[in-house]
C-alpha cells in the first residue's frame, strides 16, 4: 500500500496563501502604527507649542467660611490674554465656588491671588484650566 500526501512538499511551490495574507497583516499593522504616532506627536505639538497661556496654582487658603484665597501663576507670551477657571469644594465634595478669571496683564508671567466666595466651608481648591482669548 502507498500512502497518499495531503500537503504539497514544504517551499517547493513559493509561499502559501497563509504566509502572504500574515505579511499584508504586519505591513498594515506597520503603517497603522506609523500613522498612530504621527498622529500622536502632531496632538503632543499642538499642546505644547501652541499652547499660549498655562498656569499652575502655587497655594490656597481657606479663609472663612464664605471665602477661599488661591494663589496662581501664570505663564503666557507677550500680549497674550485669556480666562482660568478656579473651583471650591466643600469636605463632602460638593462645589461650593466657580469662578473665571480674566488674565489681561501684558507680562509674560503674572502672580497674583483670587478670591472665591463659597456658598459653604470649602476644604480644597483647584485650577480647573486655562485657555487663550
Amino acid at each position: 500500500m502507498s500512502a497518499v500526501r495531503e500537503q504539497l512538499p514544504e517551499g517547493r511551490y513559493g509561499r502559501s496563501a497563509d504566509e502572504r495574507a500574515d505579511r499584508k497583516l504586519r505591513i498594515a499593522g506597520a503603517v497603522l502604527g506609523v500613522l498612530f504616532v504621527g498622529l500622536l506627536g502632531w496632538f503632543g505639538w499642538y499642546y505644547v507649542v501652541d499652547s499660549r497661556i498655562s498656569a499652575e496654582m502655587i497655594k490656597f487658603d481657606v479663609v472663612s467660611a464664605t471665602e477661599v484665597q488661591v494663589h496662581l501663576e501664570v505663564r503666557k507670551d507677550e500680549g497674550a490674554k485669556g480666562v482660568c477657571t478656579l473651583r471650591s469644594r466643600s469636605e463632602d465634595g460638593a462645589e461650593v465656588a466657580r469662578k473665571d478669571v480674566r488674565i489681561d496683564d501684558a507680562a509674560t508671567r503674572v502672580d497674583r491671588v483670587f478670591s472665591l466666595r463659597t456658598t459653604a466651608r470649602a476644604t480644597s481648591a483647584e485650577l480647573m484650566g486655562c485657555t487663550a482669548r
